[in-house]
């Protein structure tokens, strides 16, 4: 099969870029350079295609999507504060890129799409499952509730079968400085000798699932063809925001930084944990790195080189 992958050369997706190459797909990965960086798939580079390009622009997209039987979208501005800020671009990237990735997909037979835990805003109930209202508390949100219509419609016209997988807190090493996320930006700062800042109180909890354990349920849904509709992706388990600075600077060995306390930003929500039955049934997985191997990990990968730090 030949799948194209937007935001290839980021975070997650130079992830799973790799782990298509060795299952054998033929791969062609669309990135505009701006927060993903070549050397995430350099030593794939040989065996893919690399089309430098943005998902605003839909000749770009097009060139990357040709002949293409699957897609995993993953291309996006997913900042919530940012969005907050800015939420015209965030409606042009988010919103008009998708639109343009499922136009220029005439050949896709599965499309994946990339959504997030922020779709469903304050929790009316715990842990949240994929049947719960969306409530979005931010723009970034919004524009991931309109991606998951546009993908599903498309669908149904088109009859492709799709996958939306709703990622909670993904992290790992190699995450971009642009857009860390809360156990990165913890640890840059532990290593500089800062101390963590949260916003809000830190009981605030957040379901943290390791990048490798996420690309397994992308690569899952290419494999399995039962695999279809929506689904949560996370670990099934909250964590306090205050008891992941603690655990940070402990793992790091700086348990004297303690945390500090500034006002909550707007768009976050207090708490979210998944609820992952459904992903454990259909794709036959549960996630494997515990949060304290996966925290050394991330350790251990941005201590080797300084320039991360």
């Amino acid at each position: 099969m030949r799948v194209f992958l937007t935001g290839g050369a980021g975070f997650i997706g130079s992830n799973l870029v790799k782990r298509l190459v060795r299952d054998g797909y033929e791969v062609v990965v669309l990135d505009n350079f701006v927060t993903g960086r070549l050397a995430n798939v350099e030593e794939v580079a040989d065996a893919i295609e690399i089309v430098r390009g943005d998902v605003r622009n839909l000749h770009d997209v097009e060139k990357a999507a040709k002949g293409a039987e699957g897609v995993v979208h993953l291309a996006a501005l997913i900042d919530v504060a940012e969005s907050v800020e800015k939420p015209r671009l965030y409606l042009d990237v988010n919103v008009q890129g998708t639109l343009n990735v499922l136009e220029a997909a005439r050949q896709a037979e599965v499309f994946i799409f990339a959504s997030s835990a922020a779709v469903y805003g304050k929790p009316v109930k715990l842990p949240i499952c994929e049947n719960h209202p969306l409530n979005p508390l931010s723009p970034y949100g919004a524009t991931k509730v309109a991606g998951e219509a546009l993908v599903a419609a498309y669908a149904a016209t088109r009859g492709f079968r799709h996958v939306i997988l709703r990622l909670f807190n993904v992290y790992g090493p190699n995450q971009s400085k642009t857009y860390a996320g809360v156990v990165t930006e913890f640890m840059r700062r532990t290593l500089r000798g800062e101390p963590p800042i949260i916003y809000g109180d830190g009981t605030q909890t957040r379901d943290f699932i390791f990048v490798d354990d996420v690309v397994e349920y992308f690569a899952r849904a290419f494999a399995i063809e039962k695999v279809s509709g929506v689904y949560n992706v996370g670990w099934g388990k909250g964590v306090s925001i205050s008891e992941l600075a603690n655990v940070v600077t402990l793992t790091l060995g700086r348990p004297e930084l303690k945390p500090v306390y500034k006002p909550p930003r707007p768009g976050d929500v207090k708490h979210s944990v998944a609820d992952v039955s459904r992903a454990y049934r259909d794709f036959g997985y549960r996630p494997k790195v515990q949060l304290k191997d996966g925290l050394k990990r991330v350790a251990d990968a941005l201590t080797s080189n300084a320039k991360n730090i």
